[in-house]
């Protein structure tokens, strides 16, 4: 078996993909609710003082910190700044460079943020932060992104 290469893993916004990134997160939020209950007379005091958990909503955040390049031709401060600028989510899809390029995330994000840093004598980069727009089309446990098939193997 071999790890994968963060370098294999590309991130496209706005149907080009994140110019001289250096680097992508992304996160998996879960908002969850604790739920206490008191427990059947039959157990143990310390059953007490545990708490179920559910989940309440879900999310997903994205950042992508990249170098400013005057030549770009992917999308770049230059390029992204622009999109933010409108105010509109726009359609994002994480997937792994060559065969296939199916993507393991994929959805309409909005851009919450985009910052330059300007050091002197030293690269100028960019952050952006993404964050999902209702539900995306493909992710981790979606119908799209697991195959879509029955798995609860009753068959059905």
């Amino acid at each position: 078996m071999s790890y994968v290469n963060g370098s294999d893993l590309l991130l496209n916004v706005g149907g080009k993909a994140i110019g001289h990134c250096t680097t992508h997160t992304t996160t998996y939020n879960s908002e969850t609710k604790d739920r206490a209950v008191k427990p059947v007379a039959t157990a143990k005091k310390s059953a007490g003082l545990w708490k179920g958990k559910g989940v309440t909503g879900l999310s997903i955040s994205i950042s992508a910190e990249g170098l400013r390049y005057y030549g770009e031709t992917e999308n770049g401060f230059v390029q992204i700044a622009p999109m933010w600028g409108k105010g509109q989510s726009v359609q994002v899809q994480a997937f792994e460079r060559e065969g296939d390029t199916t993507p393991y995330l994929q959805g309409k994000f909005v851009i919450t943020s985009i910052e330059e840093t300007s050091p002197a004598q030293d690269d100028a980069t960019y952050t952006v932060n993404l964050e999902n727009d209702g539900e995306p089309d493909i992710y981790p446990g979606s119908e799209e992104e697991d195959g879509g098939g029955d798995d609860d193997g009753d068959g059905g």
